[in-house]
């Protein structure tokens, strides 16, 4: 492909050459005519500078009569680089008379040869104007397409998205109704059963019920962006020893473990490794109910983050999950979550029995503990 340097050099010797070669095959009508439109010819490279230039250079090659060739050249760019149709038409007229004036008053001509020559001049000087014209709206007219075509694309794929969020926050607010309701009988049952509980275990047991609705509840409005309140945010690392908590008293043998220093971690990675941790813990109790439980957080590694969540095998089950505990989508879920923030999750059967999951999620923008992002 030719470079455009070279490709606007050999257009330029073009646009110059070609005029100058047909002013030497001219008959000059004085004697300076033919060094008037050479010397037009030698000027035209000026209108890349200022398109009325090349007119003004080829002015006196017209007064002499051989400086058509470079002035189809200037008066074409003219037209072609206008912006103001007076400008353009103000040059034309002056091609024109340079051209005509001479012709006039030199020779003795008929009215009716006198209008030929006229309308002679004004078509030969017209007509490069008028295709530069030409050239230069169509370009414009072009543009315009593009960015009508542009602006049509935007306002569908708006209407599209506006179509799709509304969608969104429609099925937002059947799931919100239906599920919260359902989360809001149990809560309230709950509390009327600790109330009214014969005994301890009991009214502790209606307790726990009571706030595992409510925390559900509270995180299903966090994630459907119904409340803004930053303490009702997903929980993060901080949050890890809570969730331990309420799995154990839940009656799954949890225990965590942190390898190395805890630190800072983006919102998005805090959240990420607090629901892998959620739905390993999720699927320890309802696949391996009563196996022990073991959570690792690998903080060593500077450039990553391991969670480990290590589940033992119980009789029954293969690897600490059961036969039949297939076409499930926590594991799919835990998946997108992680490779959303650019991390990997491996999970299947452990070394030494039981079932494990393992997140390795990189830690970009991670901070000491006791630094806190000013946003």
């Amino acid at each position: 492909m030719t470079p455009p340097s070279v490709r606007g050099v050999a257009t330029e010797a073009t646009a110059v050459l070609v005029p100058a070669a047909a002013v030497l095959l001219g008959r000059p009508a004085f004697g300076f005519s033919v060094v008037a439109g050479l010397v037009g010819c030698g000027l035209l490279p000026l209108r890349r500078v200022w398109p009325p230039l090349g007119v003004l250079g080829v002015l006196w090659g017209l007064v002499g009569g051989l400086g058509w060739p470079p002035a189809l050249v200037a008066l074409y760019t003219v037209g072609r680089r206008s912006r103001r149709l007076r400008d353009t038409v103000a040059w034309f007229v002056l091609a024109g008379l340079a051209a005509v004036l001479p012709v006039l008053l030199i020779q003795d001509l008929l009215w009716s040869d006198a209008i030929l020559a006229v309308a002679f001049v004004a078509l030969w000087a017209g007509a490069p104007v008028a295709l530069g014209l030409l050239i230069s709206t169509r370009e414009r007219l072009t543009a315009s397409m593009r960015d009508l075509e542009a602006a049509r694309d935007a306002a569908i794929s708006a209407r599209e998205s506006a179509a799709r969020a509304q969608e969104r926050a429609r099925i937002g607010r059947e799931f919100h109704d239906v599920v919260g309701h359902h989360a809001t009988l149990i809560a309230v049952g709950a509390a009327a059963l600790a109330v009214g509980a014969p005994d301890d275990k009991t009214r502790e047991a209606a307790e726990h019920l009571r706030g595992l609705a409510k925390a559900a509840l509270s995180e299903m409005r966090s994630a459907l962006g119904l409340i803004a309140d930053p303490a009702a945010r997903p929980p993060g690392v901080a949050g890890l020893d809570g969730l331990v908590v309420r799995s154990r008293n839940a009656g799954i043998r949890a225990d965590l473990v942190h390898d190395g220093e805890p630190a800072q971690l983006p919102p998005s990675l805090d959240r990420a490794v607090y629901r892998v941790i959620q739905e390993s813990l999720t699927n320890a109790a309802r696949h391996a109910p009563g196996a022990p439980v073991r959570i690792e957080l690998g903080w060593r590694d500077h450039t990553r983050l391991r969670v480990r969540v290590h589940s033992d095998g119980i009789p029954g089950s293969e690897h600490g999950v059961p036969a039949d505990a297939t076409g499930g989508t926590g594991l799919a879920g835990l998946a997108e979550r992680v490779a959303a923030v650019d991390g990997e999750l491996i999970s299947g059967p452990g070394p030494d029995g039981g079932f494990v999951v393992q997140a390795l999620l990189p830690r970009r923008s991670a901070a000491p503990a006791g630094h806190h992002d000013p946003g």
